[in-house]
């Protein structure tokens, strides 16, 4: 079997006012994605996400052309060799660093779909796990900085649906983030987990502020206070709280992820399936944490093809966290393109799709219908 032809697919959808919310990094006005669509000579097509980094059109173009041709006509069943390929040409010299590791991720993820589709097996058992649960908070492009009252409206209801961990969105201003971590705190108890994600809007003087009260409030972790790229602050930061840090979706390949384990600041580990290196690359730095004891949670993109992924993968490694579960309205992209990614469970948990390969189908149609929308998806 042969890997004959790689395609990429920008695609985008606009939102509403009264569906756009509010984050750290600012207001969205559209959501974006990239799909990869990998075929083989014997008939075997497989799926994958890269993300779009804000510049859906350009990945996918990289996607198409360079990786395209580094990929076409090998084996598709050794995702290490295509994965050392693409390394070997972009990313270890003179390449595009992100982009490339974004490109290749949706590759490597596709790759992995036929992997499973040719040997009739879920993905999480190619990787050597099983289908058991996972456990699953309530996140993704949501629970942004709403009033604590309509904060409170959104998060109730999803405890009420049986997550017993939310994700609330920080990086506004000290003052009004604490009032509405407050409000959720009182609203569901104290037996749901709360974790906080910042997107990079706080600067140290933000964290000495805000986290005396997250610690009270028993925030379980605050995700992103700084950009990745900031070392020396997650440093301070480590220094003047006990609430774990978390960071690791802007974070690309292994490489970048030795110096998060090694500095031993950061207790979360977040790589992206769509962001980091794909599949294989997350199993890797999945096991160098493990080493060291640390756990991985691992950022969810935008599709539900990233979203089944990562539980597959999830269930395939022992220093495994939750499951980011995108719960924002709307999100075509995981329930229009694809078939269902994922339901949960009364307790609060997830398991891996029985089907073979990531165990989803994709709408060819919704992306002929949805073609890609330039300009910035969050504004300020």
């Amino acid at each position: 079997m042969r890997i004959v032809d790689v395609i990429a697919f920008p695609t985008s959808f606009r939102l509403a006012p009264d569906e756009q919310v509010t984050l750290g990094i600012g207001t969205t006005v559209k959501r974006d994605a990239v799909i990869v669509k990998v075929v083989t000579d014997e008939g075997v097509v497989g799926w994958g996400e890269a993300h779009h980094g804000r510049a859906p059109g350009t990945v996918a173009h990289l996607v198409s052309t360079t990786v395209r041709e580094l990929v076409v006509g090998r084996d598709p069943l050794d995702v290490v060799g295509a994965w050392d390929a693409v390394y070997r040409s972009q990313l270890a010299s003179h390449g595009t660093g992100a982009a490339a590791a974004m490109a290749l991720s949706g590759v490597d993820m596709a790759l992995w779909d036929i992997r499973g589709r040719a040997a009739g097996m879920p993905l999480c058992a190619l990787l050597g796990g099983a289908r058991r649960p996972v456990p699953a908070y309530a996140g993704g492009v949501a629970m942004g900085h709403q009033p604590p009252g309509d904060l409170v409206a959104e998060a109730v209801p999803l405890v009420e649906q049986g997550y017993r961990a939310l994700k609330l969105r920080v990086g506004d201003r000290p003052d009004r983030d604490l009032e509405r971590v407050r409000a959720v705190r009182d609203a569901v108890g104290d037996d749901v987990v709360l974790l906080t994600d910042a997107n990079t809007g706080y600067d140290l003087a933000d964290v000495r502020a805000v986290t005396p009260e997250l610690e009270r409030l028993d925030v379980g972790w605050l995700e992103e206070p700084f950009p990745a790229h900031d070392h020396r602050s997650y440093a301070a930061a480590a220094r003047l709280t006990r609430i774990p840090l978390a960071a690791g979706e802007n974070h690309y390949t292994r490489f970048e992820f030795h110096r998060l384990v090694e500095d031993g600041v950061l207790s979360v580990l977040q790589p992206d399936l769509s962001k980091a290196g794909g599949v294989t690359e997350v199993a890797r730095i999945a096991a160098m944490a493990s080493a060291w004891k640390v756990p991985v949670h691992p950022h969810s993109s935008m599709t539900g093809l990233n979203m089944a992924a990562t539980i597959h993968l999830l269930a395939a490694i022992d220093n495994a966290g939750y499951f980011e579960a995108d719960v924002s309205r709307p999100n075509r992209f995981r329930d229009e393109l694809v078939s269902t990614p994922w339901e949960l469970a009364p307790d609060g948990t997830v398991t891996p799709l029985p089907g073979p390969g990531i165990g989803v189908e994709v709408d060819e149609d919704f992306l002929r219908a949805h073609p890609v929308i330039d300009g910035p998806s969050y504004v300020r």
